[in-house]
């Protein structure tokens, strides 16, 4: 178990590993499912990696969608829905989420490797640009617990998550990094509110559910849902934002993905998609288009969310 851990990714083992055996403990075959959401529908095979473990994912301003590949650390851009991928660069040390920049260049979060497990002690993980031509990765800020979860505010501010972990990283404008500018155990994907109030994250392995996170008093948290009985085991994963600031959350083990409509109020858009790691909204007027939802995951497979259309929503920019 432990070489296929380290393989394929730590965060693939690591939760197929803690969340099946629980259920099989319990003689259960997967999480509750949540209900319907009106209009919800069956998940649309928009492009797949095979071989590739999927983590970060985003779209640019042409519709192109990047993604990174926790098995070999590449990054790899997808043109158009139904096209093959492309490697663009590669990460040393493994490549985690992916955010843009205040100037418009492509980050990548470093260190998404077995490091994350000690991440808070080691403080490891680290920020880098992306040169997407070039394929050239620069290291922009380091010191940090794990960047599985990228999120950049208005004034180019990052915000970085380390879901095996219990600090959340922040690096200024300017540079400087502040390693545990809060303390959030098990936070995983970021996305920040339209007005930059509140920085949301899922729980995935402590106290599993959804919550934000209050920008201006990171010791200030309002969980949005919290996750009880079999649905405990789902796994929320990395998740994005519409243009209500409604939290749209894929799920690892449950394969769903959820819209949280309100405190303790949730659907599913969509089920079927176990392995799920990480949503985004498209971007721009063709390819990976804005309002249109896409989910990436660990079985290399990138898939739209019809229900989750949006015609408001886009990629998360600063």
């Amino acid at each position: 178990m432990r070489t296929r851990i380290f393989d394929r990714g730590i965060r693939v083992g690591i939760t197929g590993a803690l969340v099946a055996g629980s259920l099989l403990a319990l003689g259960v075959s997967g999480a509750a499912a949540a209900p319907l959401c009106p209009g919800s529908s069956p998940a649309i095979l928009s492009a797949q990696i095979p071989g590739a473990a999927l983590e970060g994912v985003t779209v640019d301003g042409q519709g192109r969608l990047y993604t990174t590949d926790l098995v070999s650390g590449r990054i790899l851009r997808v043109d158009a829905p139904g096209q093959a991928a492309v490697p663009i660069a590669t990460v040393p040390g493994g490549a985690g989420a992916l955010a843009w920049s205040l100037d418009g260049s492509l980050l990548v979060g470093t260190g998404a490797n077995a490091s994350v497990l000690v991440g808070d002690l080691t403080r490891a993980a680290s920020v880098a640009r992306v040169d997407v031509n070039s394929g050239a990765v620069t290291p922009i800020a380091g010191g940090l617990s794990a960047a599985n979860g990228l999120a950049v505010a208005h004034d180019g501010t990052i915000y970085a998550t380390n879901d095996f972990g219990s600090l959340i990283g922040k690096v200024s404008p300017g540079g400087a990094v502040d390693p545990a500018w809060a303390t959030f155990p098990s936070a995983n994907g970021a996305a920040l509110s339209a007005d930059n109030r509140w920085l949301y994250v899922s729980r995935t392995f402590a106290n599993p559910g959804v919550s934000r996170i209050s920008v201006d008093n990171p010791g200030y948290s309002e969980s949005l849902v919290d996750l009880g009985g079999l649905e405990t085991f789902s796994a929320p994963d990395g998740l994005t934002l519409d243009s209500r600031d409604r939290a749209i959350v894929p799920t690892d083990i449950s394969g769903e993905v959820w819209r949280i409509d309100g405190p303790g109020q949730y659907c599913s858009l969509t089920s079927g998609l176990q392995a799920s790691s990480v949503l985004t909204y498209g971007r721009g007027n063709s390819g990976f288009a804005a309002g249109h939802l896409y989910r990436a995951g660990f079985d290399g497979k990138i898939f739209e969310i019809p229900a989750g259309f949006d015609a408001g929503a886009q990629a998360a920019t600063p």
